[in-house]
């Protein structure tokens, strides 16, 4: 799933999960990657705790779907989502889901989304199992969207450039030449919780401007004014 795509989601949200404080964040960042048509939030509305989440659902025009938890030790909630999102998915009304939970129990939800042809966003706190993250087509963390924009580091990890750089030998043409947008692609596909704001950068771009052992070319694209940027490993990076 890349970013500004014109699909339709539907935002599955964990109430058990998350916290009403990241909402507005959290809607904001979704807008990158669809419009949100389908909007609902589960949990047990009847729990004194669950007070400070009202202003926040009529401002983001979230539905509040009441699961009563019946027994202790089972998670209603999470069987809640899962059959609607179900049902959902049978309706064809949307091309993607956006689950939210740091919640393992929705793996397989995610793996059969995705087997069904589906785009799957998935947010959640770093703590986040990785079968989960894995799961998603992509996994962004609540902590880098409410994260303030750090000045980038000196250094990007080892690890990151050994990302990149496998990932442009992937999509590079014969020159060593690769579009900047297939990279990006690539590096999601091997780590779909990858994110430039990890390493206080805004996009993958600037990100790889500051690493000293590429090369970019920007070039002019088919519409005026618009050009596309492409990288490759310099001969002696």
């Amino acid at each position: 799933m890349g970013k500004n795509d014109n699909i339709r989601l539907a935002v599955l949200i964990d109430a058990d999960n998350v916290s009403s404080a990241n909402i507005r964040a959290i809607m904001e960042e979704i807008t990158k990657y669809g419009s949100a048509t389908i909007r609902r939030i589960y949990g047990d509305w009847t729990r004194s705790g669950m007070n400070g989440w009202k202003e926040v659902l009529l401002e983001h025009a979230i539905t509040p779907i009441q699961q009563y938890s019946y027994t202790t030790g089972k998670n209603a909630t999470d069987s809640a989502m899962i059959i609607d999102a179900m049902d959902i998915l049978y309706t064809g009304q949307v091309e993607g889901f956006c689950i939210i939970s740091s919640d393992s129990d929705f793996t397989r939800l995610a793996t059969r989304l995705r087997e069904a042809g589906m785009h799957v966003l998935g947010i959640g706190e770093k703590k986040t199992p990785n079968p989960f993250v894995v799961a998603c087509d992509k996994f962004v963390y609540i902590e880098i969207i409410k994260e303030a924009m750090r000045a980038p580091e000196t250094v990007v990890p080892g690890d990151v450039v050994d990302l990149i750089t496998g990932s442009i030998m992937d999509v590079a043409d014969e020159n060593g030449w690769a579009f900047l947008g297939s990279v990006g692609n690539q590096v999601n596909l091997k780590r779909p919780d990858f994110d430039p704001r990890l390493f206080g950068f805004p996009k993958l771009t600037p990100l790889i401007k500051s690493i000293a052992k590429y090369e970019i070319d920007e070039r002019e694209s088919d519409k005026p004014g618009v050009k596309h940027n492409y990288v490759r490993i310099k001969a002696n990076g």
